[in-house]
């Protein structure tokens, strides 16, 4: 049995006591605004104590280690959190994320065997994919929390997993220079706050709700992971194409030019994470309540929800945009140097791809809130198409401009399916439309 927010059952339709909205997304929003912060602080530290070749290898890591995990999380923490009938226990969902995450970390050690990278490159791809294994099995335990709106722990874990990860990086890179090195702190800071704080917190919870010593132990039942597998699936491989969309343009700019200029890019384009901070953190606070609006057909509050939501995000990426044009040149050479700040028009190319963005995240909430999983596969399959025939056609000719350029495309597509999905998912709601 799945137990509500305050310990009322949900899986026979007693809606759960309600913790504050305004306060989960105070919290989530902390949380992910401090983590991004620092993730965006070990950049900044590889700039400064490194090279842009640094850079461009730590990010070329992520791109090719991403994508997999990305895929193999098959999305568990949204379907977790949205489970408002308790169609799985959270046994299910360890067991299942534990599974797909040592596939995942056999596929990436393949990659690098067959495409030939050597040396340094490999070495930090590999260790990158054992940080993220250590991330992902952390975001287990964030879907149980999530699901139950207990929104400040994992805002607690974020922070305390964000500010490890860059003092470790950031002293090992210091006295070492070397980016292997700085990855492995980070892969052992990572482990470290999910076995001190993510696990015990989770058991915490679970003992609590479900009155079972053994509540944190996967269940290895064949057929409910066969089940829950299929129903992750079609999330599993949009989120696989997600991460690969974001990364497409990188492939294509170390490709063509180098590995300094895809430091120069990523630099630039991470900055549009500090927007996506408040959408997550908005996206994260309102998914469960979402989710429990359309299951009970209410459509009123599904739809005003959601459209609060979006105008939000539309007023975000407006000011992105205004705060990228007004001071994009002083900011990036206050914080990366000179050569960052030669590429300001591309940075402002970049946040108007992310205003477009953000408003598309929104939907994409609304989305996973409604259950709507199956058809956001060909959507995101769509969209990494346009990407990489925007990439194709724009990168060889105006360079980084272009990779802004080719993300600003795909972002309007994205904006669009998104939206005639969820116009078509309201349209099905049957209930109360008062």
């Amino acid at each position: 049995m799945t137990v509500g927010v305050a310990g009322e059952s949900t899986r026979n339709g007693t809606r759960p006591v309600e913790i504050s909205l305004r306060r989960n997304i105070s919290w989530t929003f902390a949380g992910n605004a401090i983590y991004a912060a620092c993730q965006w602080g070990m950049l900044v530290v590889l700039a400064r104590l490194g090279s842009t070749e640094v850079v461009g290898q730590f990010t070329l890591g992520l791109a090719i280690a991403a994508p997999v995990i990305m895929f193999a999380n098959l999305q568990l923490r949204g379907i977790q959190a949205t489970d408002a009938r308790g169609e799985y226990e959270f046994s299910d969902y360890l067991g299942l994320r534990i599974l797909t995450t040592a596939a995942a970390l056999l596929v990436i050690l393949g990659i690098v065997v067959v495409s030939g990278y050597g040396g340094a490159t490999a070495a930090v791809i590999v260790l990158m994919a054992l940080a993220k294994a250590a991330e992902t099995i952390s975001d287990a335990f964030y879907g149980l929390q999530q699901q139950h709106e207990r929104m400040r722990t994992i805002a607690l874990s974020m922070i305390v997993k964000g500010i490890a990860s860059l003092a470790v990086l950031g002293v090992v890179m210091a006295l070492t220079h070397s980016v292997v090195l700085a990855v492995v702190g980070l892969a052992v800071a990572r482990t470290v706050v999910l076995v001190t704080y993510d696990v015990r917190r989770g058991l915490s919870l679970l003992r609590s709700v479900a009155a079972r010593r053994d509540a944190l132990r996967p269940r290895w039942d064949v057929a409910t992971l066969r089940s829950l597998a299929w129903t992750a699936l079609p999330l599993g491989v949009t989120m696989g194409l997600l991460s690969l969309n974001t990364n497409i343009p990188r492939y294509i700019i170390e490709r063509e030019y180098s590995t300094e200029e895809l430091g120069v890019f990523a630099a630039l384009a991470y900055l549009i994470v500090l927007g996506t901070t408040v959408v997550g953190a908005m996206g994260q606070s309102m998914s469960p309540r979402l989710a429990r609006y359309y299951a009970a057909g209410d459509r009123l509050a599904f739809t005003r929800l959601l459209w609060r939501f979006s105008v939000a995000c539309l007023i975000l990426g407006i000011g992105g945009v205004a705060v990228a044009a007004a001071a994009g040149e002083w900011a990036l050479g206050l914080v990366y140097g000179p050569v960052y700040a030669a590429h300001a028009e591309t940075f402002v190319l970049l946040m108007m791809a992310a205003g477009v963005a953000y408003v598309g995240s929104s939907l994409g909430y609304g989305m996973t809130a409604a259950r709507r999983f199956a058809v956001q596969a060909p959507l995101f399959l769509g969209v990494a198409a346009v990407t990489l025939v925007a990439s194709l056609a724009l990168i060889p000719r105006f360079g980084i401009n272009g990779a802004a350029l080719a993300i600003l495309v795909a972002s309007v597509v994205q904006l669009a399916g998104s939206a005639a999905i969820v116009a078509r998912a309201v349209a099905t709601i049957e209930g109360t439309t008062r």
